[in-house]
């Protein structure tokens, strides 16, 4: 019987066979026919790197679709493919537009009130938070292919954007050049994000751990809450920066400023939209009570404030607002000068934080209703979303989780929930600007606080605790990172962190003793499995990464180390000495020529101490790579070289019991 070896990746033999106990309980004495280790087919480097290409860069293979297929259809796959609107326009009809139409206007109740308070949030005019409400909606609406995913501005990326473009340009003093850069670095991001899914790099945004993102977002989260204190005490003069040390001495040295009649409203507000929340999450099915409360705030607010002439008496108004559609702004973008860094910068960050933000959003509630989203088709459509945006006054934006968890909620079918929220969105812009005028800065604080407080994902971070203390730390320093020195200063130390550690782990691989499960031919780690021993004369190592020049030095040492605690055990019990070291390959993905290398020295060690090296279960790329090594042949005959550890075990036992009988 032969078997490719890769038809055999456990780590210690498939076979659990009856045995007979009248041998020796730490070794295997199994009748077993001894399988041939096969080399895989022969390629040519045209072929491996094709494959390579295709398994990097189309692991969903999307032109699958496509075979088989008459000309005429495969073009009406690709417009299908490029617009999924094509997909469900066709079968569209009156039941979905009455579950989109009742989403989309719930979820614009929720959008307008948020898209004001955001803007301010990254320091535009609220009206371009509504612009950013109403094209890019429309623009997913054609390219995306989540359902649930609803359009709009996030505060993440708004502290991000206002947070970055304010360090070299104040929005007060040059509220101009701020527009320019904001609308500038939007088209940035949107550009990166749809070079990200043009060439499938989407594994890029990977390098943001969900460790690195709970900490960031919560420390975001509270550096935001800080900022609306500006709004809800009624302070004038706030400062600038974001750290917790400068807001926190901005508000206790500017206590002269506080308006007791700004401190009273904002109060009730904010416990009246903190209630509101409490209640949809204890009760989902009553989600539109805190979906309509922002809305409903902004109306009670404005009207009180235009009944009692409040504005007179401490408490700070938006202002009179521009009525209209969004004004044309591509001749805003600057694309050259000395800020084209700095909006380089901001363009990158926000966009991969933004794209994270919506692919996430997106995959959350696809995986709730049991369909598909495409990551690349994601963010190729949040980044056409985000060039077309900047072009028509809208700042950055992508899948809100507030919003699509309302969206979600309340029924939405299509992408049309989005079309009907934009529509709404136009209508306010169009007719019914006026009426915001009297709105009070107090209740946007208060929205923003209570939207951004459930960033702070306190179970999250317990999980994180117990499951691995590395990426605890790693969120940590997100966390007191983005606190205590900057939104993307502490994101940055997080991500180098996480970074440092996949790199440790690549160079620091793990290496284990495997041991004998008594009884059977099945090998495991003794550390894990306190039952399994040692074979006498036998050093069985497993290694578990892929060998490569960053750290084949290490395992070198690593595993003459092995040997050396070995022989200091077995000279402790007196045992025999070790005959043969066996390298268990099943977890080696790949080795590069620092791997071929670390097995040539290896063995050559080895052979000076009297000890073979035997190797198991190579997969294909790493017999195909010592095969064509020099000095490597003694490594590949079939004395050396098994598919399984009981195989080798067995098969060496038996001719070191054969040559020690013929001595005798």
């Amino acid at each position: 019987m032969e078997g490719k070896v890769e038809d055999h990746q456990d780590l210690g033999g498939s076979h659990n066979h009856n045995h007979n106990h009248n041998h020796n309980p730490c070794v295997v004495e199994i009748a077993m026919e001894i399988h041939k280790v096969e080399t895989p087919p022969k390629r040519s480097s045209f072929q491996k790197l094709m494959n390579r290409l295709k398994e990097t860069f189309f692991p969903d293979d999307p032109l699958r679709q496509f075979k088989g297929q008459p000309t005429q259809q495969k073009w009406i796959l690709a417009f299908q493919y490029i617009f999924p609107i094509l997909q469900w326009g066709p079968h569209y009809n009156l039941n979905l537009l009455k579950s989109d139409v009742v989403s989309g206007l719930t979820i614009a109740s929720l959008a307008i009130p948020q898209g004001i308070s955001y803007a301010k949030l990254a320091n535009l005019p609220p009206i371009v938070g509504l612009y950013s409400s109403f094209v890019p909606p429309l623009i997913y609406a054609v390219f995306g292919s989540s359902r649930d995913l609803a359009v709009g501005p996030v505060s993440i990326a708004s502290l991000l954007m206002g947070s970055m473009l304010r360090q070299e340009v104040s929005p007060g003093h040059d509220p101009l050049l701020f527009l320019q850069l904001a609308f500038t670095s939007t088209f940035f991001a949107g550009l990166f994000q749809a070079s990200l899914g043009f060439l499938r790099l989407g594994f890029i945004i990977d390098f943001l751990s969900k460790a690195t993102l709970i900490g960031f977002m919560a420390g975001a989260a509270i550096i935001v809450s800080l900022q609306q204190l500006k709004a809800l005490l009624g302070i004038t003069h706030f400062t600038k920066e974001m750290g917790l040390v400068p807001v926190m001495s901005s508000v206790f040295h500017n206590t002269k400023e506080w308006s007791w009649q700004t401190i009273l409203m904002g109060f009730c507000f904010l416990v009246f939209l903190l209630v509101t929340r409490h209640i949809s999450i204890k009760k989902p099915k009553l989600f539109w009570i805190s979906a309509g409360a922002p809305l409903l705030s902004v109306i009670v607010s404005t009207l009180f404030v235009f009944a009692f002439k409040a504005q007179h008496h401490g408490i700070s108004v938006i202002g009179k607002l521009e009525q209209g559609l969004n004004p044309p702004s591509w001749n805003m973008l600057h694309f050259h000068g000395t800020h084209l860094g700095l909006v380089l910068k901001t363009g990158l960050i926000t966009g991969i934080i933004s794209l994270t933000e919506g692919i996430a959003v997106g995959r959350t509630f696809a995986a709730l209703k049991n369909y598909q989203v495409d990551g690349n088709k994601e963010m190729i459509a949040i980044g056409v979303m985000n060039v077309v945006g900047s072009t028509t006054s809208c700042y950055i934006t992508t899948g809100a989780f507030s919003r699509s968890a309302v969206n979600h909620n309340a029924g939405a079918k299509t992408a049309v929930s989005n079309i009907i929220m934009a529509v709404t969105v136009m209508v306010t812009l169009l007719f019914l600007m006026p009426l915001f005028q009297y709105t009070p800065n107090l209740v946007l604080g208060a929205i923003i606080v209570t939207a951004v407080i459930g960033l702070i994902d306190i179970p999250a971070a317990y999980q994180i605790w117990k499951v691995d203390k590395f990426d605890f730390v790693v969120m940590l320093c997100a966390f007191f990172g983005v606190i205590f020195i900057s939104v993307q200063e502490g994101l940055a130390l997080a991500v180098g962190i996480s970074i440092f550690k996949m790199v440790l782990q690549m160079t620091r691989p793990k290496t284990v003793v495997l041991g004998n499960i008594p009884g059977t031919d099945i090998f495991r780690n003794r550390h894990q499995y306190k039952e399994a021993v040692s074979v006498p004369g036998f050093l069985i190592l497993s290694i578990e990464a892929p060998i490569n020049f960053a750290n084949s030095n290490y395992l070198n040492d690593r595993i003459l180390r092995w040997i050396l605690d070995y022989e200091e055990e077995e000279e402790t019990k007196r045992h025999s000495g070790l005959r043969f070291v066996l390298l268990d390959l099943s977890a080696v993905s790949g080795i590069d020529t620092n791997g071929v290398t670390f097995f040539q020295e290896l063995r050559r060690v080895l052979e000076k101490k009297g000890v073979e090296l035997v190797l198991v279960n190579p997969v294909g790329e790493v017999l195909e790579k010592l095969q064509k090594a020099d000095g490597t042949n003694d490594l590949l005959q079939s004395h050396a070289l098994f598919l399984t550890v009981g195989e080798a075990v067995s098969s060496l036992f038996s001719s070191m019991k054969s040559v020690s009988s013929s001595h005798g």
